[in-house]
C-alpha cells in the first residue's frame, strides 16, 4: 500500500494523508527521478513518470503540472538547484520558468530547511553550476542576495582546486569571493540557520588567511596566535586557495605550515611572565597589568626579550615610567 498526500495549504506540508497504489503514489512525488521503484523480487526499475529516461537525458522535470508541485511544498524549487547541483542534471524548461515566477514564495519555507538544502549545493565538486542554477531561477534574490558580487572566477579555482570540501570552508571560499563589503558569515546565521561552530570556522579563516599569507614579512607575534588558534586548519586551508587565486608569493603559507610541525614548546614557549607573576611583583590588577603582559609576550615571540630576568628588568623599567 502507498501514501498519498491531500492539498498543501501552506505550502509545507500535506493537510492530509491517504493510500493508495504505487502509481499514485509517483504521481505525487516532485521530480521524475524521485518517482522510480524498485522491485527485488524481479530485479526491475517500475517507472510510471519517465524518469529513466529523464536521467538518461540528464534532465530535471517536475512530475505533472510544476506549478502545482511547487505549491505543495515550496522548498521543492530549492530542492530542484540542488539535486541539478549534486546530480549534474540540467532543469527542464517548464520546471525552471515556473521556479523564476514563483521564487519569492521560498520565503515560507523555514531557515533549517533552506539551509539543509544549501549546505549540499555548497559543499558539492559542482558548486559554481549549483549557484548558477540559483541565480537562473532567481532564488539567490530570497536566500543569496550576495552572489550578485560573486569573483565567479576566484570562486571556481577554488573548487577545482579542492572539489572536496567541508562547509565551513565552503562558506568562507564563498565568502572571500564576494566583493560586497558587508558580506560575512554572520549574514547567512539567520537566512540558512547555521552553527555558531560553522560561523566561527569560517569567520576565523576570513580574518586570519592574509597574515599566514605573509608569514615570511609578518613580525611572529602577530603569526603564532594565529597558529595557536582552534580553526587552523579552515585559516590555512582558506589562506593556502587564496594565495593560489590571487598568484600571491607561497612561502608565507610554507613557512606556517612548517612551524605547526614544530615541537610544542617551539612554537608555544611558555611566557616568560604570567598574570600571577606580575601581581607578586606588585602590579595592581586592571587595564595596565593586562597592558604590560601582552607587551612581554609579544616581545619574547619576537626575540626581544630572552628571558625571565630580562622580562622582570624591562617591567620594572615600565613600572618606574609608566
Amino acid at each position: 500500500m502507498q501514501r498519498t498526500h491531500g492539498s498543501y495549504s501552506d505550502g509545507r506540508r500535506p493537510d492530509s494523508v491517504h493510500f493508495g497504489d504505487a502509481e499514485n503514489d509517483a504521481q505525487r512525488r516532485d521530480f521524475t527521478i524521485n518517482g522510480l521503484f524498485y522491485d527485488p523480487l524481479s530485479d526491475q526499475v517500475i517507472d510510471y513518470v519517465g524518469g529513466v529516461d529523464d536521467l538518461k537525458a540528464g534532465l530535471l522535470r517536475t512530475i505533472g503540472n510544476p506549478v502545482e508541485r511547487f505549491a505543495e511544498d515550496k522548498l521543492r524549487m530549492l530542492r530542484a538547484v540542488r539535486f541539478a547541483t549534486t546530480m549534474a542534471l540540467q532543469i527542464d524548461h517548464t520546471t525552471l520558468e515556473a521556479v523564476v515566477h514563483h521564487a519569492s514564495e521560498i520565503c515560507v519555507v523555514s531557515g533549517e530547511r533552506i539551509g539543509a538544502e544549501m549546505r549540499r549545493v555548497v559543499t558539492s565538486p559542482n558548486l559554481v553550476q549549483g549557484l548558477r542554477h540559483l541565480q537562473s531561477c532567481g532564488l539567490d534574490q530570497h536566500v543569496f542576495p550576495e552572489l550578485r558580487s560573486l569573483d565567479w572566477k576566484a570562486l571556481d579555482q577554488i573548487n577545482q582546486q579542492y572539489p572536496q570540501r567541508d562547509f565551513a570552508r565552503s562558506l568562507a571560499a564563498m565568502v572571500s569571493s564576494l566583493s560586497e563589503a558587508k558580506a560575512t558569515p554572520e549574514r547567512f546565521v539567520e537566512r540558512w540557520k547555521l552553527s555558531n561552530l560553522e560561523v566561527r570556522m569560517a569567520d576565523a579563516a576570513l580574518k586570519h588567511w592574509r597574515t599566514l599569507s605573509n608569514a615570511r614579512v609578518r613580525p611572529w607575534s602577530e603569526v603564532q596566535p594565529v597558529l595557536m588558534g582552534r580553526d587552523i586548519e579552515t585559516i590555512i586551508w582558506l589562506a593556502d586557495a587564496r594565495v593560489s587565486v590571487e598568484q600571491l608569493e607561497p612561502s608565507g603559507v610554507e613557512r606556517a605550515r612548517q612551524a605547526l610541525a614544530w615541537p610544542p614548546h617551539e612554537l608555544n614557549p611558555e611566557p616568560f611572565l604570567t598574570g600571577d607573576d606580575l601581581r607578586q611583583l606588585g602590579v595592581s590588577p586592571g587595564p595596565q597589568l593586562g597592558q604590560w603582559l601582552t607587551r612581554i609576550r609579544k616581545a619574547q615571540l619576537d626575540g626581544e626579550l630572552k628571558s625571565r630576568e630580562e622580562a622582570e628588568k624591562v617591567l620594572a623599567q615600565w613600572r618606574a615610567n609608566p
